[in-house]
């Protein structure tokens, strides 16, 4: 493999044993781990590093979203994890003030991204909580990605639909972690805007995050390794 491996398996269980199960056999397949609030609201510090010693970087996904203080505070704690998260997350629809207390809080010690617009949430979702009706989740993901990068963040968790808005407005170094991909055969659950893991990263997605369609599998590794050999990494 000549470049990272972009595959981030979404560990959304609230059984440690299956966490850690999963992490060890995948981690020769799979480049990320995604720890959600499924398992660290069931299972606290202990179980995030219990999941965490198995080796794989972690992407802690719990999409903070409080007034700046409390939000920096909460950073705070979090930094003292061990190992630290690789990846950490906030909503950036929690202001500008907010990202940069965090940012501040995290002092680099994590890459921190921010949730734009949700892969559950269509046009019609955005428009009926009050997002302008003239604009499609593509723009105001692009200006959400716009406003965290101005916040000091490293990127942003979009959907793959929103990535070429994104992209034009943040550029190239700006990461890119992306939920709602599905191998060409796989139901898309309760998510809306999805694509092939190939069709992501061609449309510049940096990281992957998979859930079901790998942990779902009745065979995990082999499920990882196809999505690979469709990246064309195996």
């Amino acid at each position: 493999m000549n470049e990272p491996n972009p595959i981030c398996v979404a560990l959304d269980t609230p059984d440690t044993d299956r966490a850690r199960t999963l992490a060890k056999a995948l981690m020769p397949h799979v480049g990320f781990m995604k720890i959600g609030m499924e398992f660290f609201y069931a299972h606290g510090t202990k179980g995030y590093e219990a999941v965490a010693a198995e080796g794989l970087p972690v992407f802690l996904d719990l999409k903070l979203h409080d007034i700046p203080n409390t939000v920096a505070q909460d950073m705070k704690s979090l930094m003292q994890l061990s190992p630290c998260p690789a990846i950490i997350n906030l909503h950036a629809a929690g202001g500008m003030d907010m990202m940069k207390a965090a940012a501040d809080a995290v002092d680099g010690r994590s890459k921190l991204i921010a949730v734009t617009i949700l892969t559950s949430l269509s046009n019609e979702d955005i428009w009926a909580v009050g997002f302008n009706a003239k604009q499609e989740t593509s723009a105001h993901a692009a200006s959400l990605a716009k406003l965290a990068k101005t916040a000091g963040l490293d990127g942003v968790v979009c959907s793959p639909h929103d990535l070429a808005g994104i992209r034009a407005t943040t550029g190239l170094e700006f990461l890119t972690v992306v939920p709602g991909i599905r191998p060409a055969e796989g139901t898309l659950h309760d998510q809306k805007r999805v694509a092939t893991p190939s069709a992501a990263r061609t449309a510049g997605a940096d990281i992957l995050v998979i859930g079901r369609a790998i942990t779902g599998s009745p065979d995990p590794v082999a499920a990882a390794q196809k999505i690979l050999r469709e990246l064309s990494y195996g």
